[in-house]
């Protein structure tokens, strides 16, 4: 990895910012022609990234987000909310001429059915992030990469940016909704970061191989710390030339939501501003992971510090591990 590490190290997310509106309690998808019944809907704040830099917020990490949101009351309730979780949203960039996005859940028992309006999502662009912020943080982190099509074109360079700077950089690209998995950027965007982190779907669709451990390697091979996030089968990654497998920790879940994103938090606190172990910060993260599934939302069960450290210890019968 670049640059020094420090207890007290600043997180930067650029990201994608949008409200989730769940719709529960349904017995079936709707139907062209029919109505059908919900038993609630709620508003809460959605983002793979916005749920990343709050994850890290819990756990005490001074977080600042950049990213975008419409002049509307998606916008204003995007920035209260990362407010109240202890998200900086100073970097906020308010848009009058486009709408905050929206991600519309359609929850059933067995799954749910997501509908995404953009909206200022793909709006954000390199020449929108002003660079002097860049040197108030130690750690950059972005995600989301295939929803913020305005950010890829210029995403090679505001990473040399960043590690100009100092920054070391992590990636989570998220899923790609047209599927296509290559633009002609993201390899080169891979090579750039010093630690990638897909799930196992992405990672295979990324790298174009049909197993986990092929898509590991290949993807290693590029440059980055690569770590692999499995679901209930833990994480796995790639030191020191063999393949180091956490297993995740079991509990009874009762929403997955942001789940992934709230593994990256912990892996970001505990490798990057804790400088903790590989071992010891896959099991953070993990930790993390397992703790988030707990409430319904993204946010709602992220641990604090004091409580990821006692279910670890809990866990594993000893102190929660440590540098």
């Amino acid at each position: 990895m670049r640059g020094p590490v420090s207890e007290a190290k600043r997180v930067l997310v650029i990201g994608e910012l949008n409200v989730d509106m769940i719709v529960s309690g349904l017995a079936s998808l709707p139907v062209l022609g029919h109505e059908i019944l919900a038993e609630d809907c709620v508003t809460v704040l959605g983002s793979s990234s916005a749920i990343c830099a709050a994850g890290m917020a819990r756990l005490g990490v001074q977080v600042g987000f950049v990213g975008k949101v419409g002049a509307d009351d998606r916008g204003r309730f995007v920035r209260g909310a990362l407010d109240r979780l202890g998200v900086r949203t100073q970097h906020l960039i308010t848009d009058p001429r486009h709408s905050t996005g929206i991600t519309i859940s359609l929850s059933l028992p067995v799954d749910r059915a997501m509908v995404t309006i953009l909206g200022c999502i793909q709006e954000l662009r390199v020449e929108d992030v002003d660079i002097r912020v860049l040197g108030e943080y130690r750690h950059l982190h972005v995600g989301s990469y295939y929803l913020q099509r305005g950010l890829q074109s210029g995403l090679t360079q505001l990473i040399d940016v960043a590690h100009e700077a100092g920054m070391t950089v992590s990636l989570d690209t998220g899923c790609d909704p047209l599927g296509r998995w290559h633009d002609g950027r993201i390899l080169d965007v891979i090579r750039l970061v010093d630690i990638f982190m897909p799930n196992e779907m992405e990672a295979c669709a990324i790298a174009q191989v049909d197993s986990v451990d092929a898509a590991l390697d290949r993807l290693s091979d590029l440059g980055p710390l690569v770590v692999v996030k499995l679901g209930a089968e833990g994480a796995i990654t790639r030191w020191d030339g063999d393949v180091l497998h956490s297993p995740a920790f079991p509990v009874e879940v009762v929403d997955t939501t942001g789940a992934g994103d709230s593994f990256d938090a912990g892996f970001i606190y505990s490798y990057v501003v804790r400088d903790l172990p590989i071992s010891a910060a896959l099991q953070y993260a993990n930790g993390c992971g397992a703790l988030s599934t707990q409430g319904y939302g993204g946010t709602a069960a992220q641990p604090q510090l004091r409580e990821l450290e006692a279910f670890l210890t809990a866990r594993s019968g000893t102190d929660a591990p440590v540098a």
